[in-house]
């Protein structure tokens, strides 16, 4: 369907959003485009590592609380917290009330501002807290919303990167995946990741099924909401911005997986 060498693509995927060992050959457009098509799958990896790590605690006999502090805490650690740095700046430039120029300036300093700082508390407060509701409720519960956020956060940024989207920036990550995604192999990919979270779901009853497929749906409303609205106040998207993105999915499908009990 596409002429991706998927190889590198799956490179560009693995060694742009995790740090795995993964070396990317190379930086094209082409080559982020397949990385873009793959990125849900380093989220599915993210996310069992994730998961995992919180069913590993619970057998081991921990709490439900602190198997969802290592669950969340596992993507910012495979991320090197990139994607919650880019949450951060992203709250700091939507804050500011500054002209685009001046709010992406923000967005690349060092430091985080005080908009940056409550929205990192409020959205680790919210995965935990959704973690442990679901890690309460049964380990298997608990590992399907680990591995269905981990993934739909970066099914945003595969929708992210669908063609139209224009970058803020001529440089960085943004400029480099900004675009390069067809819509229809954007809307292949959500149906496929959607397809995934039902499978799982179903494993636990028909229940579960519906509601992992809203998570996300929700997920990726929530995210392209975001995204319109940065696009509007920066004139596109930046790195930050696909950070922001991601953790804003990963939260929302959390939110989703909590409810209905």
């Amino acid at each position: 369907m596409f002429s991706t060498p998927w190889p590198d693509g799956l490179r560009f995927a693995f060694g742009t959003l995790t740090v795995l060992p993964v070396k990317v050959s190379r930086w094209d457009r082409e080559a982020a485009r397949g990385g873009m098509l793959s990125a849900p799958l380093a989220g599915l990896v993210v996310g069992t590592c994730a998961a995992a790590l919180g069913v590993l605690l619970l057998f081991l006999g921990s709490g439900p609380l602190l198997a969802a502090v290592a669950a969340a805490a596992v993507p910012a650690a495979l991320t090197r917290g990139l994607h919650l740095d880019g949450l951060a700046d992203t709250a700091d430039g939507l804050g500011s009330g500054k002209p685009a120029e001046d709010a992406l300036r923000i967005m690349k300093q060092s430091d985080i501002g005080p908009f940056g700082v409550v929205t990192l508390v409020l959205v680790v407060l919210a995965q935990v807290a959704a973690l442990a509701q679901a890690y309460g409720d049964s380990w298997a519960r608990g590992a399907l919303a680990a591995v269905v956020s981990a993934t739909a956060a970066r099914l945003a940024l595969t929708l992210a990167a669908r063609a139209g989207t224009p970058a803020a920036r001529p440089e960085g990550l943004g400029a480099a995946v900004a675009g390069v995604v067809p819509t229809g192999g954007a809307l292949a990919v959500a149906l496929a990741v959607a397809a995934v979270a039902a499978g799982g779901g179903a494993l636990l009853g028909a229940y579960d099924l519906v509601r992992a497929v809203l998570a996300v749906v929700a997920s990726v409303a929530a995210a392209e909401l975001l995204l319109r609205r940065c696009t509007r106040r920066f004139g596109g998207v930046t790195g930050d911005v696909f950070g922001a993105l991601a953790e804003t999915a990963a939260t929302t499908a959390l939110v989703v997986l909590s409810l209905g009990r």
